[in-house]
């Protein structure tokens, strides 16, 4: 994804390619079906996939930094998108995470890493870094892939010196993020 409803990609034979698209929603959209075309592409999900539907700009989030999200969240089902599950766009209140803290699932402390303020990224979940076999009942199904779109509407780095305009200049002290995906659904911390 490039500024000016662009989007670049190169083929098997390492060939750059370049799309430009009439509107910045074509070019997401686009994207989108990028991300769902590499995860039918793959025998077996094991990761998560990450496709960025807009850069965002200021310092990539790493572990210990401070997000707040609006996201929406599907099942992913026949090959692509099924109910919509989770989403706080119509709400009033932003998620609030902090990556590293094992408050979310495994799928997002991955997929959000690099993320910047005004980002949006497309993240395809497998089961094991999402609910697993025991799902949330009455919301996601075991064993399920979910797919989300998530959007950076604030970003807060660790930090020694104070913080400025709600960003801050950060010393890197990261700690190792939690293995254990929470089953509460995506709860703030």
């Amino acid at each position: 994804v490039q500024p000016n409803n662009h989007s670049t990609f190169y083929d098997d034979q390492r060939q750059n390619w370049s799309i430009m698209f009439e509107s910045e929603k074509a070019a997401m959209d686009f994207s989108k079906q990028v991300c769902i075309a590499k995860c039918n592409s793959c025998p077996v999900l094991d990761s998560v996939l990450c496709q960025d539907l807009l850069l965002g700009e200021g310092q990539a989030a790493e572990g210990g930094d401070s997000l707040e999200v609006a996201y929406t969240g599907w099942l992913f089902q026949n090959n692509g998108l099924g109910q919509v599950f989770d989403s706080n766009l119509n709400k009033d209140k932003l998620l609030r995470l902090k990556l590293g803290s094992g408050k979310v699932i495994k799928g997002w402390e991955e997929g959000m890493m690099g993320m910047k303020k005004g980002g949006r990224r497309y993240l395809i979940i497998p089961p094991a870094w999402a609910y697993g076999a025991q799902g949330v009942p009455g919301r996601v199904p075991p064993d399920s892939t979910l797919v989300f779109e998530v959007e950076v509407r604030r970003v807060k780095l660790v930090k020694d010196c104070s913080a400025v305009d709600g960003l801050s200049v950060s010393s890197r002290d990261s700690p190792a993020p939690s293995p254990v995906p929470s089953s509460e659904g995506l709860s703030a911390d």
